[in-house]
């Protein structure tokens, strides 16, 4: 109960600066439904109560089973079952991913299902079974993680010169939405099982990266899906049900059935394969069974009430004050606006919290959780205020970002600490999760809407793809620091 109660107040300092923020934005210059903000606030409450919730039983339930999961399969030593299960978990975390789940469902709302929702749900889900495969190989076969992702990245930029600009800030926004609450923890402790299980001096660096590579999935999967389809142009406005809203319980009402079926989806494959270990391969005692169990029930309660505070209270908000603020006559204001949203946001983002400790618990401290938190800040409000400042200048492209921002990324990989690599890598995917999928993305929509020029797709549509990638450049900035510091100690 105190591990919970410790959570608890953790997360209420974590959304505290957020809530403050859109309240000071309604009753200053962004005034906007009354509905609207009481939702909001009655959003941010469940997000405390869910996000706590969820947290605990990450910590009890999903960490471990993926620690599990990840030592079995290298004991194992047949690469035939790496590979087979590796897919299959690889595809089945993702496909009932929550944050996926609406992103798909944004880009189909917003192009009048030109892109159908399943068909991003497949694609997407397809390209992590398969990276996530060739992360497990890389850990067992001592591969270069450096090598590896330049190569992967290399890929990338050739297929993104061949497909279409509408699909550009969709496969990059799918990678950030791929590693959500649900997908990360799984998937960080997999990693962890199987760098354990191989032992070595290279524990630690082994332990990170695979979020990292696993999201590079996403991207090429629907950049070759750009080019199959052969679709050249997409346009898309923001449905009108999606700035106004009378009701406040409404809402709720409707958007806890539906994240109820939705967690249930993400959680029944892994509830199923863990039973299925359980009886062929782990065997662990009953009481380490139930607890396992118990966090994974955890999970599911947390899930539910945190999605539903951000679907319910926190996207209407954000489009609503991104619309308001976008049409002042000095809308040049969104990109600080921006850039404080993009620095506070990171608070509330569950899978950075488990990130953060596992590289404290990895590194046995020697790497500060608080250092690490602090320095996702920084790039994330980066990110966000670069994205402000695309809308209003529709000049400038997602492209003129994503280029130059990946290629120093990739360069600078080989040149810094291995394990400041993996976390760099990780932390991208693990920044643009829920909150950033939710209320970041609906804040740069409202504002496209709102700005003469800008287009939805084209413009709002991005914004996730910048905050995956401003982590990987400052986190390796960080372990430059890092780096330098230890050689004057030497």
């Amino acid at each position: 109960m105190n591990v919970l109660i410790n959570k608890f107040k953790e997360v209420i300092l974590s959304v505290l600066p957020i809530t403050i923020i859109v309240l000071i934005l309604n009753f200053t210059i962004a005034p906007i439904e009354i509905s609207l903000i009481l939702r909001f606030i009655a959003g941010a409450i469940l997000i405390i109560i869910g996000l706590s919730i969820f947290l605990f039983g990450a910590d009890i339930g999903i960490s471990p089973l993926g620690s599990l999961m990840g030592s079995s399969l290298t004991k194992s030593k047949k690469l035939w079952h790496i590979i087979i299960f590796g897919f299959i978990l690889g595809f089945l975390v993702t496909i009932a991913e929550p944050d996926l789940q609406i992103l798909a469902g944004q880009v189909s709302a917003v192009t009048s299902g030109m892109i159908s929702k399943i068909g991003i749900l497949v694609a997407v889900s397809i390209g992590v079974g398969i990276l996530l495969v060739a992360g497990l190989m890389r850990v067992i076969y001592n591969i270069s993680l450096s090598m590896l992702l330049t190569l992967l990245y290399g890929v990338i930029l050739v297929l993104a010169l061949f497909s279409s600009p509408s699909f550009l800030g969709i496969a990059f926004d799918a990678s950030g939405a791929t590693t959500g609450a649900m997908t990360v923890p799984f998937i960080l402790a997999l990693g962890l099982g199987i760098s354990s299980a191989k032992g070595g001096k290279s524990l630690e660096e082994d332990s990170f990266g695979l979020v990292g590579i696993a999201s590079t999935g996403p991207i090429l999967a629907v950049l070759l899906m750009s080019i199959l389809s052969k679709s050249d142009k997409l346009t898309g406005n923001l449905p009108s049900s999606h700035l106004i809203e009378d009701s406040i319980l409404l809402p709720f009402l409707i958007e806890f059935p539906k994240m109820l079926l939705e967690v249930a989806i993400a959680l029944l494959p892994i509830v199923i394969i863990f039973i299925l270990f359980q009886i062929l391969v782990f065997k662990l005692s009953k009481k380490r069974f139930k607890r396992i169990l118990k966090g994974m029930f955890y999970t599911f309660i947390g899930l539910v009430l945190f999605l539903t505070g951000v679907n319910a209270g926190f996207m209407e908000a954000g489009s609503a004050i991104g619309y308001v603020v976008a049409a002042l006559e000095h809308n040049w204001i969104i990109v600080p606006i921006g850039f404080v949203l993009g620095f506070t946001v990171i608070f509330a983002e569950p899978a950075v919290h488990v990130l953060n400790e596992q590289i404290e618990d990895v590194t046995s401290g020697h790497i500060s959780k608080k250092v690490i938190l602090y320095t996702l800040c920084i790039g994330v409000a980066f990110a966000v205020a670069l994205s402000m400042l695309r809308i209003l200048v529709p000049g400038i492209k997602l492209w003129h970002y994503l280029l130059p921002g990946f290629a120093i990324s990739i360069i600078m990989s080989h040149y810094m600490p291995k394990i400041f690599v993996g976390i760099a890598f990780d932390s991208g995917g693990v920044a643009s999760g829920p909150m950033t999928a939710t209320f970041i993305l609906a804040f740069a929509q409202g504002a496209a809407e709102a700005i003469e020029g800008a287009n939805v797709l084209n413009d709002a549509f991005g914004v996730i793809a910048l905050v995956a990638l401003t982590p990987l450049i400052a986190i390796q900035i960080l372990g430059m620091i890092y780096k330098r510091k230890a050689s004057i100690r030497d």
